[in-house]
């Protein structure tokens, strides 16, 4: 059983940047791929960001490719989602996720484990 909690969530200008943070309760935490996913009012939960759990790999959903930056530090069972130049298009609950699958999946359906979510909020 993993626990995801999110954080970092808030309400920020289009252009801005934002840190989201999510901190997993496990002791094999370098076990699991760790992944992004977003959901905006009305829409389906999307992919944002995906990375391997041997670090070596990272995959992001063109929307915000360029922008995101998804990174992990096993020492602290934490993964983070940097996020600049933030647009209005952005703005949704991001959700963490762990799976065990080998590599990095954009599916939902590899993914075992689920925070409760984070809000952005992106203004005009």
């Amino acid at each position: 059983q993993v626990q995801l909690q999110e954080s970092g969530g808030a309400s920020v200008q289009a252009g801005d940047s934002l840190r989201l943070s999510c901190a997993a309760s496990t002791r094999t935490f370098s076990t699991y791929g760790m992944g992004w996913f977003r959901q905006a009012p009305g829409k389906e939960r999307e992919f944002v960001a995906a990375h391997s759990r041997s670090g070596s790999s990272t995959i992001y959903a063109d929307s915000v490719k360029g922008r995101f930056t998804i990174s992990r530090d096993n020492a602290k069972n934490m993964v983070y989602l940097q996020m600049n130049d933030l647009k209005v298009a952005d703005t949704a609950v991001y959700f963490c996720a762990a799976s065990l699958r080998i590599g990095v999946s954009q599916g939902s359906d590899d993914y075992y484990y689920w925070g409760q979510g984070t809000q952005v909020t992106v203004s005009s």
